[in-house]
C-alpha cells in the first residue's frame, strides 16, 4: 500500500479547474459526440435537448470515467462513447426528475418543464434514455450493455423508492440511503464501472473502481442535501427549501426529527408530511439546533474517505490523484 494511496481526500489540494483541464481534450470530444447525437430532424427534441446538455453542470460523470480510465490505459474511441452515455443517461434522468418534482429552477436557470412542459420534458428525457442505448451498442460489447441495463433499471428503482417516501417523515436513515444509492450513486459506479472495462483492466480493479463511484456518489448526494439547508440560492442554483416543499425526508430532517424535541419533531413531520416550504425557517432552525447539518457532512466524509481507500491498488499517477481531489470536492463544495 503506497503513502499515497492511504491520504485523508483533505490533504490533497482541490482545484476543480485543474481537475478538469487533465480531460479537457477528451471532453470537447465528448461534447462533439453529445451534439451530434442531439441532431435530429424533430426541433424540439433539438430545443429541448440542447437546452438541458448546455445548461451549466459540472460534467461529472463523465468525468469520472475520463480520469478512471487515463489512470488505467489510454483513451480510445469507445471511453468517449461511453462517457456521452453516461451523461445522456444523467441528463434525461434530471428532465424526468424536475416534472416528478414540479421544479422551477435548476443550475440557476428554468427548469425545461417550466420552459416547454411536462410532456415535452419526458419524451425528450425518454429520447436521451434511447439514444444512450443506441450509442453503447456501438461499442459491441455485451457487458457494457449489461452493466448500463442494470444501472438504469437500478436508478428508476430508485425514482420509484423516492416517491414512495415523500411525505412520509417515518423513512429511515437506512431507506433514505437506499434510495440514494440506487438513484445517484449508481451511475457514478456505472461510470467508474465502464473505465475499467474497457480498459480490459482485471476484476479487482474493476470492482474497486465501481466501489470508488459508488461512495463517492453517495458522498456528493448527502452534500447536496445538506446544501437544501446551508447554501445560498445563487449556490445552490435552485430554490431553497425545493426537498422540504416536495415532502422529500433528506438525511438532515431525518436527523433532526430523531434528535430534536418532541415539539421540535413535529415542526418537521408535519413540514415534510404537507410539503410546506413556508415553514422552512422554523425547519432550519430545528436542524440547525440539532447539528443535523454536521451530521450529514460527518457521513459524507466518512464516505469519501471509503471512496479513496477503494483506489488503494491503483497505480500512482496524476490521474489517481485527481480521483482523490474529488472526492474532497464532492464533501467540501458550496455547489
Amino acid at each position: 500500500m503506497t503513502a499515497q494511496s492511504t491520504l485523508n481526500p483533505a490533504a490533497i489540494p482541490i482545484d476543480f479547474n485543474a481537475i478538469k483541464e487533465l480531460t479537457a481534450q477528451e471532453a470537447k470530444a465528448v461534447d462533439r459526440l453529445i451534439l451530434d447525437q442531439l441532431s435530429s430532424d424533430v426541433l424540439l427534441i433539438n430545443q429541448v435537448g440542447h437546452y438541458i446538455v448546455n445548461n451549466g453542470g459540472k460534467r461529472l460523470r463523465p468525468m469520472l470515467l475520463l480520469l478512471s480510465a487515463k489512470a488505467l490505459c489510454e483513451i480510445d474511441k469507445n471511453h468517449l462513447i461511453l462517457a456521452a452515455v453516461v451523461e445522456f443517461i444523467h441528463t434525461a434522468t434530471l428532465l424526468h426528475d424536475d416534472v416528478v418534482d414540479e421544479s422551477a429552477l435548476r443550475r440557476g436557470q428554468e427548469t425545461a418543464n417550466a420552459v416547454w412542459g411536462n410532456s415535452a420534458s419526458v419524451l425528450v428525457g425518454d429520447y436521451l434514455y434511447s439514444s444512450a442505448f443506441e450509442m453503447m451498442v456501438r461499442t459491441d460489447n455485451m457487458r457494457v450493455m449489461e452493466i448500463l441495463s442494470k444501472t438504469t433499471t437500478a436508478i428508476a428503482e430508485g425514482e420509484v423508492l423516492q416517491l414512495l417516501n415523500c411525505n412520509n417523515p417515518e423513512t429511515t436513515e437506512a431507506k433514505y440511503l437506499e434510495v440514494i444509492s440506487r438513484k445517484t450513486a449508481i451511475l457514478f459506479s456505472a461510470a467508474t464501472r465502464l473505465a475499467a472495462v474497457i480498459s480490459g483492466a482485471d476484476q479487482e480493479t474493476e470492482d474497486n473502481l465501481a466501489c470508488y463511484g459508488q461512495h463517492l456518489g453517495i458522498a456528493f448526494q448527502l452534500i447536496d442535501d445538506a446544501l437544501d439547508y446551508k447554501a445560498t440560492q445563487e449556490e445552490l442554483g435552485k430554490n431553497l427549501g425545493d426537498d422540504l416543499a416536495e415532502g422529500k425526508p433528506t438525511l438532515p430532517l431525518i436527523y433532526a426529527i430523531e434528535n430534536g424535541t418532541a415539539d421540535e419533531a413535529e415542526i418537521i413531520v408535519n413540514a415534510i408530511k404537507n410539503g410546506n416550504r413556508d415553514v422552512f425557517s422554523e425547519v432550519y432552525a430545528v436542524v440547525k439546533k440539532t447539528q443535523a447539518i454536521t451530521y450529514t457532512e460527518q457521513r459524507a466524509n466518512e464516505e469519501a474517505q471509503k471512496a479513496v481507500a477503494s483506489l488503494d491498488k491503483l497505480p500512482e499517477s496524476v490521474y489517481k490523484t485527481a480521483l482523490i481531489a474529488l472526492a474532497r470536492f464532492s464533501v467540501q463544495r458550496s455547489y
